[in-house]
């Protein structure tokens, strides 16, 4: 546990970031920015910042086939996770897109069986049942999920998104232990700022940058900095001694947090169903990471 002990600390500082996001990013989209313009400023921040940290620390040399590997990453952890995520934010609702994002572990816990040979135990299930349990719990009090036309489009995008984003994890983790974050996360994020300008930079050059408010200009500054580098380079550390499906299972935390962002701005108040959904959040990430497996036989 004491060896693990900072993964599993930055896999809850980079959900922390993500959970705020959520109402961060919402609030710029549609009326100040498309989802595109977004996108560009996100990635191309983060590449920017990520090479400028990398001067002041030793340069790795990655290995051809790593570096192939580190633009397939880039496909699913950057360009498709980006653009669906934040079309499909735009189009949906947070109580939607909360409630689909959950099922990231779950597509965690298949790709890395069939990809790394991740083992499915018992225990594991048991978490994921908890934790998706706690979770849905929690979102479906605070409103109805809505199905209609306007968002059925919306919510397809962000299962994809989830998808996309659980394969990264799992394609990540070999690069992780053999290079250090910055070095992944600058190489991933160069890769993807080349696949999404020619989707995104149209759209920006078209985006009218005056009209856009100092509180927003806030908004758009988290997301580039806290919610893409920052939040990314925890997630991606944590992968060094915590496995795929670990640190998947602390998304359940971000409906809790977004609860707390809710209480701290008085749009709501805190219930027994915030309690519940928080104690079977807790045991969901407990029996994935921390509960041992009994030896039978």
């Amino acid at each position: 546990m004491n060896k693990n002990f900072s993964g599993h600390l930055a896999v809850i500082g980079a959900n922390i970031i993500f959970g705020v996001n959520y109402v961060v990013a919402k609030g710029i989209m549609p009326d100040y920015l498309l989802p595109r313009p977004i996108i560009f400023l996100r990635v191309a921040g983060a590449t920017l910042i990520f090479w400028l940290v990398s001067l002041f620390f030793p340069k790795e040399k990655i290995a051809r086939n790593d570096m192939i590997r580190l633009a397939v990453c880039a496909v699913f952890g950057i360009a498709v996770n980006q653009i669906l995520f934040f079309e499909g934010l735009n189009l949906s609702t947070p109580i939607n897109a909360a409630v689909i994002m959950v099922t990231i572990p779950i597509m965690v816990l298949v790709f890395g069986h069939f990809i790394i040979g991740d083992k499915i135990s018992r225990n594991k299930l048991l978490g994921i049942l908890f934790g998706f349990a706690g979770a849905v719990y929690l979102i479906l009090q605070g409103g109805m999920i809505s199905l209609n036309t306007s968002t059925s489009l919306g919510n397809l995008l962000i299962f994809l998104n989830a998808s996309s984003y659980a394969l990264f994890l799992v394609l990540v983790k070999p690069l992780m232990a053999k290079y250090s974050p910055l070095t992944v996360m600058k190489w991933v994020f160069l890769f993807g700022f080349i696949y999404i300008t020619p989707f995104t930079f149209p759209l920006l050059l078209a985006s009218d940058f005056s009209s856009i408010p100092p509180n927003i200009w806030m908004s758009i500054s988290y997301v580039v900095v806290f919610t893409t580098v920052l939040a990314y380079f925890l997630n991606n550390y944590s992968l060094k001694t915590i496995s795929p499906t670990m640190n998947s299972a602390y998304i359940y935390l971000q409906p809790l947090l977004a609860t707390v962002v809710a209480l701290s701005v008085g749009k709501d108040k805190l219930t027994y169903i915030e309690v519940l959904a928080a104690a079977s959040i807790f045991i969901g990430v407990y029996f994935v990471n921390f509960r041992k497996e009994k030896i039978t036989g």
